[in-house]
């Protein structure tokens, strides 16, 4: 019977899904065991090669667990919301449900011809009702949740409104947006919307005045990776800082515990470390600086407090709010142009960027431990959102600092003894401190006169020369909080998330707004649903494209959504008009997948204790910050509510790496429409054009089909060399500019899914990126149908006997069990397969066709290829599936060397091999070969000089 793998992969997919082979239940006699692959996008352009490859590997895992016993959860569903789908609606008018589904269909399509083991029976969908129902009853759960310091959790903010009315926020210790003050008396007598505004500052989803990347043509706001040099990475459009009134999750409550959490679950160490330094965790302390000659303050963080005897300049970000109030009327003017210039940088642009900008805003500020005036500047190389949007400058110990100092001629005062800062700061970890300056009777004049908290008798009350620098840290944190100058804290570069998206597709936020402040829809009418809207564009007053929507208000009386033209402001109010974020859906997924169907709840809280969280979750490591701090950010929040019954959602975690696409290319003589082959192409004058890679075979060039590619190449001539026309290659991105995408249906079609499946793994290991490369493919294939040829021959006879096995086969086979069980478990699996491929050569040259031998290597083999050991796992007369099977276990008996090939070597050259006990002595052996008579004939004639024997390797007889 002929390796037929059309027929074979069709018939076993369609018994797949007749037999709900791989639908799953909780089952409470196995343990459990659960897969995940990071959410997928369904593009338009469907998927091509590099796609699957996370997809295969988890999935050779998942088939592997279930082999093992393990009770294997597996789904997959769709991340459906997206800016592609709302701009094509926008060019074409063509709602982007449409345009979502017709791409979910393709994707799926594409990914049943792979053979995946998803329980497709659990899919979700981002857009579907059914599943933003549960994102947006999350997002309820959050504004009405503010975060404990204390009992470091999220907690009922009825709790507060109750503490409020009795005690004020005295004693409060609540992760808040700003410090505020105010007793039971002030609060009992504020109004609903003055409540409604304090409590907004403690909130965990709150309304705030936040920097955004601003894209008008977009019409929306951008995420920091949505944003390449200054435009949109989708359009290429302009993007500019702005201000406005967001949405916001309060992630920054969690820092700690997502750096503690880090500790508790298996990444890797790189990973973890991407994660820690975007959470930005430093230790110091917040000193206020007065302004000269104002009444005005502002308060600094600084993990370096020791420094302050060299601050010579202040540093405000352009965003602050203080810019306005320090810049002086002399400088006005420098300051708005320099403010105009940077808005056009996003954040992450100006963390990279080390040019040195700035502008002076005339004023200058009192540093409270020396009474000295300082220069107050503004920069964009300090950032808004981090510590308080202001710094002290210390040029000589840090790097931008110093940039800055020399760039305007500012000043320079070392700290740390015998440092030299005359070409570059220096990083001041360790040393002694001096530089501590003698406060003399004219400073503390300027003390006096401004107010400034130093103790001043003739030095100052604080002196540190001769510390080390860690005794001068310690020394100076414990002299400002006793001086007030100040409090020791911790911060975290760690931000919250902007929530708020000014585009139509996406989850509507259950929200209307009463008096300007908003107020959420009751829980029991969820989910609110996106309404249709004539347009996807901004309104012409600049609305998000919710504005266009004529029935978006909310009726409180009648508990449901009405026209807006009887919005009275009494009981219907206007919904809110911006949609939720991407990472929105995809932040709880892992959890709906659990219990998908279920209409009362999140998740049935007996099936979250089975399933409790993802121990295997595979995707790649462009979300390191953004998706994988969010989800887990949301899912410690639910973990707070009792909702989720494990804290860290995801414990293991593999990146797979990018598979990069081989580009082929022709050479056309200039000014012709000749080309000419590789490997004469330097004869000519040429031009080197991208052609597309799917016809190309082994670097050879269809050149029927390349004339029929594309209408200028109709008439194309070639020159060839040996009947052949040669393609150049090189590495790049796998782009559709660069012709070099491969669809995976092809390969499917030409090979077989159980092919492709085993050469993406084959192509290297699963963490790293590599080229894609049709040429080793065959290879593959031909191993399948050597696989094959086990169990018929090229007659259609069948083979296989139930005669024991011998000591070699099952030395051959439990040698790969071992190897392969182990690779599974570390996702070695190129290597599994080039184990495969000499097991198979080694019984194919034994002529091993043993039902023993076969049945198990069948099993072992069917994570990496189930079409065809599904066929063959009943051909050998076994009932059910393979993927019920057991997975074999080795035995290192059969692994145990009895015999040992040593080569026979005379003066160093082999000339044959004899076999020995692994025991044998080496009296034993050296007698042994010297009585063998291919021995005698070398000798003949000559002296032995010696005999060497490498125990286990070599004997080498030197004759002279």
């Amino acid at each position: 019977m002929e390796y037929n793998f059309r027929e074979i992969e069709k018939k076993w997919q369609k018994r797949w899904v007749e037999n709900k082979t791989y639908q799953v239940t909780e089952d409470e006699t196995k343990q459990k065991y659960y897969v995940l692959n990071m959410f997928p996008y369904p593009s338009g352009a469907g998927l091509h090669v590099g796609h699957p490859l996370g997809y295969i590997a988890s999935d050779i895992y998942a088939r592997y667990k279930r082999l093992q016993g393990f009770n294997v959860l597996n789904p997959m569903g769709y991340d459906a919301y997206g800016l592609p789908a709302e701009q094509y609606a926008i060019q074409t008018g063509q709602h982007p449900a449409i345009t979502t589904v017709n791409n979910i269909n393709r994707y799926r399509e594409q990914l049943d011809k792979i053979g995946f083991s998803f329980d497709w029976n659990r899919e979700i969908r981002t857009c579907d009702p059914e599943y933003y129902h549960w994102t947006q009853w999350a997002f309820q759960k959050m504004f009405n949740s503010y975060y404990c310091n204390d009992e470091k959790q999220a907690r009922p903010i009825e709790e507060l409104t109750e503490a409020f009315a009795k005690y004020g926020n005295e004693g409060l210790n609540a992760a808040c947006s700003e410090e505020l003050r105010f007793t039971a008396d002030e609060w009992n007598a504020m109004s609903e919307k003055e409540q409604q505004e304090v409590l907004m500052n403690y909130r965990i989803a709150y309304l705030g005045e936040t920097m955004v990347n601003w894209c008008p043509q977009l019409g929306t706001v951008l995420a920091n990776d949505e944003v390449v040099d200054g435009v949109s990475e989708r359009g290429g459009f302009p993007v500019v800082q702005k201000k406005m009134r967001q949405w916001c999750l309060r992630v920054s409550a969690y820092a700690q515990r997502l750096l503690d959490g880090l500790d508790t679950i298996d990444w890797t160490e790189s990973l973890k470390e991407t994660q820690k330094n975007w959470i930005g965790r430093s230790e110091g302390a917040e000193i206020q600086f007065k302004v000269k000659d104002s009444d005005l303050e502002f308060t600094i963080f600084t993990t370096r407090a020791d420094t302050m005897f060299g601050v010579t300049f202040m540093v405000l970000a352009p965003e602050s709010e203080l810019v306005a109030q320090v810049t002086t009327p002399e400088q006005k003017d420098d300051v708005d142009a320099y403010l105009e210039r940077t808005k056009k940088r996003t954040e992450r642009e100006r963390i990279s960027d080390r040019s040195v900008t700035g502008v002076f805003s005339g004023s200058y500020a009192v540093n409270p431990f020396t009474g000295e005036a300082v220069p107050i500047w503004i920069s964009d190389y300090v950032l808004a959102g981090y510590g308080t949007g202001a710094i002290m400058a210390v040029p000589a110990h840090d790097s931008r600092d110093y940039a800055f100092a020399k760039h305007f001629g500012l000043p320079i005062i070392p700290l740390v003894e015998g440092c030299d800062v005359s070409e570059e700061s220096f990083d001041a970890k360790e040393g002694i401190v001096c530089n501590s300056p003698i406060i003399n009777e004219e400073l503390r004049m300027k003390n006096e006169e401004s107010g400034c908290d130093v103790e001043v008798n003739g030095n100052s009350s604080l002196n540190l020369n001769g510390l080390t620098i860690k005794e001068a840290i310690a020394t100076t944190k414990k002299y400002v909080k006793e001086h007030n100058l100040g409090r020791v804290k911790v911060n975290f570069r760690l931000r919250d998330a902007i929530f708020s998206r000014q585009r139509y597709w996406g989850e509507p936020f259950p929200v209307y707004y009463k008096n300007g402040m908003p107020y959420m829809i009751d829980e029991n009418c969820l989910p609110l649903e996106l309404p249709e809207v004539a347009k996807f564009l901004p309104t012409e007053t600049g609305e998000p494209p919710l504005g266009h929507a004529t029935k978006w208000a909310w009726d409180t009386a009648n508990k449901c959504v009405v026209d807006n033209n009887k919005i009275d402001n009494i009981t219907v109010f206007p919904l809110e008009l911006n949609t939720m974020p991407g990472f929105a859906g995809s932040s709880a997924y892992y959890l709906r997948y659990m219990d998908p169907r279920n209409h009362t709840a999140l998740v049935d809280k007996k099936v979250d204790e089975y399933w409790r969280n993802v121990d295997l979750y595979v995707g790649g490591t462009e979300h390191a910050t953004g998706h994988l701090i969010y989800s887990r950010f949301w899912n410690k929040f639910l973990y707070d509510l009792g909702i989720s019954a494990v804290e860290e959602p995801f414990q293991k975690l593999v990146n797979q790496g990018m598979i990069q696409g081989r580009s082929n290319f022709v050479y056309r003589i200039k000014d012709t429409n000749t080309f000419v082959s590789l490997n004469l192409k330097d004869q000519y004058d040429t031009t080197p054009l991208h052609v597309d890679v799917n016809i190309v075979s082994n670097d050879v060039l269809d050149t029927e089909a390349f004339k029929a590619w594309r209408p200028e190449y109709e008439t194309a001539e070639f020159i060839l060399e040996d009947g052949k026309y040669i393609c150049g290659w090189a590495v790049e991105k796998m782009s559709k500019s660069m012709f070099n995408v491969v669809n995976p249906d092809m390969i499917v079609e030409k090979y077989g899914a159980d092919t492709l499946r085993m050469y993406e793994m084959f192509l290297g290991p699963v963490e790293q990126s590599k080229p894609w490369d049709t040429n080793g493919i065959d290879g593959v294939h031909r191993f399948i149908k050597k696989f094959w040829s086990l169990f018929y021959d090229r007659n259609d006879n069948y083979l296989v006997t139930d005669e024991p096995a011998n000591k070699e086969e099952l030395k051959s086979l439990h040698k790969l069990i071992k190897k392969v069980t182990g690779d599974i478990e570390q996702f070695s699996y190129n290597t599994s397969i080039s184990a495969f491929m000499i097991c198979v050569n080694e019984l194919f040259a034994m002529k091993c066709s043993k039902k023993e031998i076969l049945n198990q290597l069948t099993v072992t083999l069917a994570p990496f290829a189930p079409h065809v050991c599904e066929e063959l796992w009943e051909t050998l007369g076994n009932i059910g599936s393979v993927c019920d099977a057991q997975w074999p276990a080795y035995n290192e008996e059969y692994l145990v060397e009895n015999t040992v090939n040593y080569t026979i070597s005379f003066n160093g050259k082999a000339r044959f091999n004899m076999e020995f006990p692994a025991d044998a002595a080496s009296d034993t052996i050296q007698e042994t070969v010297l009585a063998d008579e291919r021995s005698i004939k070398w000798i003949d004639g000559k002296n032995i000089v010696k005999v060497i024997v490498v125990p286990k390797k070599i004997v080498n007889i030197v004759i002279k």
